[in-house]
């Protein structure tokens, strides 16, 4: 498995004027990553600068295969359907500083016992 940065932002679909929470489809979406979540394939997720009230931009720090993987997964997103999001990047990412932070919090590592 390998880590990845992942890169999302607002679509053609996106609703201007109305923060990612006031967004059609809003409880669907986060659903469906929280979902991604507890699979392990989402590590952390979240909007860039302050993006949520306007016209969002996202990071996400995913574990996968590759980035067909990442890809695939994300393509049954509601909110990629209704292109309200777009993947904008999906690039290999290798963590130096913290990286015993995320091995030990990895799905397929449990965390160590103290």
């Amino acid at each position: 498995m390998s880590y990845f940065a992942v890169t999302r932002q607002a679509g053609p679909g996106w609703t201007d004027g109305k923060g990612a929470f006031d967004q059609p489809g809003a409880s669907d979406h986060a659903v469906f990553m929280n979902t991604l979540a507890e699979e392990g394939l989402v590590l952390f997720a979240g909007p860039l600068a302050g993006s949520e009230r306007g016209r969002i931009r996202v990071l996400l720090i995913a574990e996968a295969q590759d980035e067909n993987e990442i890809r695939r997964r994300l393509a049954a997103d509601p909110w990629l359907l209704s292109q309200r999001l777009v993947t904008t990047s999906v690039e290999s990412w290798t963590p130096l500083v913290g990286a015993e932070q995320l091995a030990v919090t990895s799905p397929g590592n449990p965390p160590a016992q103290g």
